[in-house]
């Protein structure tokens, strides 16, 4: 059996708008292009009366009771609501999960550098992990690994509270923390 390796399309932007002979209720409620009420009409006079306007008969609430159908031009409707689905999704910020690595014989302008870097992330909105990965003879020294966790995670909080997703853990030869903003 062949894979197909194509990328398949997201999910469309907007729900799908039945218009026209596509809607299927025999009922509606008719509302003309200002958005004024038109009375609950069969669907075959709303859609006479669309065919005289030279507009679409478009169903904007399908759960309605009769669904509520409106006189528009759909290809301006469609754009209309695709502009708002771009500028929700452009609004729309999803937390990543930025990682910051340290060592037991950090410097200070390295750890001061690190700093910013978290600040950054953290200001975006981004969850930091702090890591040190202790190497042959620091693997003895798990104290000294968790004060430069400690340390580095006090000078975070002078800027702006943070809040633990996960403690100061040991796993292996990596000790990590991770930490979000309040």
């Amino acid at each position: 059996m062949r894979i197909s390796r194509k990328k398949r399309p997201d999910k469309p932007l907007i729900p799908r708008f039945d218009k026209n002979q596509f809607i299927k209720a025999t009922e509606v409620r008719l509302l003309d292009q200002a958005g004024e009420n038109l009375g609950i009409l069969p669907i075959a006079e709303a859609l006479s009366k669309a065919r005289e306007a030279e507009m679409d008969l478009v169903e904007i609430n399908p759960k309605g009771n009769p669904p509520v159908c409106k006189l528009i031009d759909f290809t301006q409707f469609k754009y209309q609501k695709e502009k708002e689905a771009r500028k929700q999704k452009a609004k729309a910020h999803v937390s990543e999960m930025k990682g910051i690595r340290l060592s037991i014989r950090i410097g200070e302008h390295d750890m001061g550098i690190r700093e910013k870097q978290a600040i950054k992330f953290l200001d975006r909105g981004d969850k930091v992990k702090i890591e040190i990965i202790l190497r042959g003879r620091e693997r003895g020294k798990t104290s000294l690994a968790r004060e430069v966790i400690s340390k580095f995670i006090s000078q975070l909080e002078a800027h702006s509270p943070l809040r633990f997703e996960q403690e100061i853990t040991t796993q292996g030869n990596k000790m990590t923390a991770i930490v979000t903003k309040k």
